[in-house]
C-alpha cells in the first residue's frame, strides 16, 4: 500500500518551503494588515490567495461532498433493493456514476493536498491503492468484524486500513472487468461494467459502510477549509453523530497569513505551500509515481518504483480520467477553476494572473506546459493495467511522464521569481 508513503514526501517539501521562506523574514511575523505594513507583492498575493480558496479549493470540495452523500445514498439503494429482490444492473449502474463525479472532484482537488487532507490524513484514509483484496475477503468472511458494520462508516471509518477504505473499494464492488487473464488482470480487450448483481449480505454492508466512511471524509474536507459553520446543517449533523469535526477553518488561516491564528508567516509562505506542497507535488506523483511506477519510466528521484500492478482505478478503467483531472486540478490552481455548469469562471485574481504582471512569457510557458501534460496523457490508453507494459505504448508513457515533469520544473521558476519580487 505505497500510495499513502507520499504524505512525508509533501509534507516534508512543505516543511523546507516554510523554513525557506521564514529565513527570508527579517522580523519574526507580525500583524500585517493591523500595521498596514502589506507590500505591494504582499497585497497581490493576498488576493490570489483569497480568490484560490473561495472560488477553487472550496466549490469543488463542496461538490465532493455532495456527489459523496449522493454515493452513500445511491448504495444503500443497491442493499435495499436487493434484499426486495428489484435490484438491477442500472441501478449498479447510477452508483458507478456517482462514484466517478465524486472521483472527479477528488482528482480535481489534488493539487492542494496539503493543509486538511494532509493533516488529518484524509488522502491516504480515501483514495490508497493497490486494494488489498486478501484483507477484504478475510473481513467479508469474520462475523465478529461484520457485526460490528454500520451504515454511517464509524466502524469502517475509525477500525480498518488505509487498503480496506475509500474510492478503490467502493470501486471493487461496483465495478468488474471482462475479458481478464487466468491471474484476473486487464487484457488489450477488458471493458469496464457494473457489478454483477449476486451481492453477498457482507458485500453490501461494507460497500454501504464504505459509502458512508467516505462521505464523512468528503464533509470534513469541505468543513475544514470553509468552517463547519459554513457548510449545511445535514453536513454538519453528520460531523456531530461521527465525531469528526476538528473545528477549524483553514480558509481564513491562509486568507490571514501573518496575523494571530495563521501558522503562515505571510502570504508569500502560503503561495510556496501551495506550488511545492499542492503543484509539484502532484505533478511529480502524476508523472514520477501513478504513470512511472507501472510503466517503470519514472525518475527514482522523484519516488518511483518499479510496480507493474501499481494502478490507480484499476476495475473502472478509470486511471487516464483520473490523471487528467490531476492536470486539471493545477491548471484550477494556477489559472482558477471551472464552475459547476462547466463554464470556466473568470476569477478576478489567479496565480497566472499576477505572474503576467510579472513575466508575461513565464505565465505563458506555464500554461503551455500545463496543457502539453493534459494532451500527452490524453493520448494514454486504457486498461493502464495492460498499457503500462505494452511495447506499443512505450513512448506515449514516457511523453506524459516527461511532460509531467517539464510542468513540475517550470514551477521553480514561478517561486524564483516570485522571491525576487518579495
Amino acid at each position: 500500500m505505497k500510495k499513502y508513503l507520499k504524505f512525508p514526501i509533501y509534507v516534508a517539501l512543505s516543511a523546507m518551503v516554510g523554513m525557506n521562506v521564514t529565513a527570508c523574514s527579517d522580523d519574526d511575523p507580525v500583524n500585517q494588515e493591523e500595521s498596514g505594513t502589506l507590500s505591494a507583492q504582499e497585497q497581490a498575493l493576498k488576493d490570489v490567495i483569497t480568490d484560490y480558496t473561495d472560488q477553487t479549493v472550496i466549490p469543488t470540495y463542496k461538490g465532493m461532498a455532495d456527489a459523496a452523500m449522493e454515493l452513500h445514498s445511491l448504495c444503500i439503494d443497491i442493499r435495499t433493493k436487493k434484499s426486495d429482490g428489484t435490484l438491477s444492473t442500472a441501478d449498479v449502474e447510477a452508483a458507478g456514476e456517482a462514484w466517478k463525479t465524486a472521483r472527479d472532484y477528488w482528482e480535481k482537488s489534488e493539487a492542494w493536498l496539503f493543509g486538511p487532507a494532509g493533516d488529518y490524513y484524509i488522502d491516504p484514509h480515501i483514495d490508497s491503492w493497490p486494494l488489498d483484496k486478501t484483507g477484504m475477503d478475510a473481513l467479508l468472511s469474520n462475523p465478529a468484524q461484520m457485526a460490528q458494520m454500520d451504515d454511517e462508516g464509524v466502524y469502517v471509518g475509525n477500525y480498518l486500513g488505509y487498503a480496506l477504505q475509500g474510492f478503490h473499494a467502493i470501486e471493487y464492488l461496483l465495478f468488474e472487468l471482462t475479458n481478464t487473464n487466468a491471474n484476473g488482470n486487464a487484457t488489450a480487450n477488458s471493458e469496464s461494467v457494473a457489478h454483477n448483481l449476486n451481492y453477498t449480505t457482507e458485500e453490501l454492508n461494507y460497500l454501504v459502510g464504505l459509502a458512508a466512511d467516505l462521505r464523512n471524509q468528503c464533509i470534513l474536507l469541505e468543513a475544514c477549509w470553509a468552517g463547519t459553520e459554513n457548510v449545511t446543517a445535514e453536513k454538519q449533523q453528520i460531523l456531530t453523530d461521527t465525531e469528526l469535526d476538528k473545528g477549524i477553518n483553514f480558509g481564513e488561516r491562509i486568507k490571514n497569513a501573518g496575523n494571530a491564528g495563521s501558522e503562515y508567516v505571510n502570504y508569500l509562505d502560503v503561495m510556496y505551500d501551495i506550488i511545492t506542497a499542492g503543484i509539484q507535488n502532484i505533478a511529480n506523483e502524476v508523472g514520477n509515481i501513478k504513470i512511472g511506477n507501472p510503466t517503470g519510466k519514472g525518475l527514482p528521484s522523484g519516488g518511483m518504483e518499479y510496480d507493474p500492478n501499481y494502478i490507480e482505478s484499476p476495475y473502472s478503467l478509470n486511471s487516464i480520467r483520473d490523471f487528467l483531472g490531476n492536470i486539471q486540478s493545477i491548471r484550477n490552481a494556477y489559472q482558477g477553476s471551472p464552475s459547476v455548469d462547466g463554464t470556466i469562471q473568470v476569477p478576478t485574481n489567479t496565480l497566472s494572473t499576477y505572474i503576467a504582471t510579472l513575466d508575461a512569457d513565464l505565465d505563458n510557458r506555464v500554461k503551455a506546459a500545463i496543457q502539453d501534460a493534459y494532451d500527452k496523457i490524453s493520448l494514454m490508453g486504457e486498461p493502464f493495467a495492460y498499457t503500462c507494459g505494452a511495447s506499443e505504448y512505450d513512448t506515449v508513457n514516457q511523453d506524459a511522464i516527461d511532460a509531467c515533469n517539464v510542468m513540475n520544473d517550470i514551477f521553480d521558476e514561478v517561486k524564483a521569481l516570485l522571491q525576487a519580487n518579495h
